[in-house]
């Protein structure tokens, strides 16, 4: 299934997630996923959340920044994937001059067993 981002409209969120600045999203969103791109504004960041029944990824598409991600840091570049299982917490900042663009993908809930093989 195609999903067409740029005729999807653009939402801002200010201080999401209880973070700081504006973030802009385009938002598909299903009775499974939400699939988004999320554009965060030079200083802006999503706050700090725990995934308790769900997972997130974000892929880097533009920008420079950094994931908190439990007690470390990563850094959010073009071409780098960050992954929050299940369980875990996760923040997003862009610390760099121009926007900070990700792709990302927050499943609805996630059957905490073991997938079988």
């Amino acid at each position: 299934m195609e999903i067409k981002f740029n005729e999807i409209p653009e939402e801002i969120a200010y201080r999401m997630r209880d973070g700081e600045g504006n973030t802009h999203k385009r938002t598909f969103e299903d009775d499974y996923a939400k699939i988004m791109i999320l554009t965060l504004e030079p200083g802006a960041s999503i706050g700090r959340h725990v995934h308790e029944i769900n997972y997130e990824v974000f892929y880097g598409l533009s920008g420079t920044g950094k994931v908190l991600y439990e007690d470390k840091e990563e850094p959010m570049l073009p071409g780098c994937c960050h992954y929050c299982p299940q369980g875990h917490d996760h923040s997003l900042v862009n610390d760099g001059a121009e926007p900070l663009s990700v792709f990302a993908i927050v499943a609805k809930r996630v059957d905490a067993s073991p997938a079988k093989d």
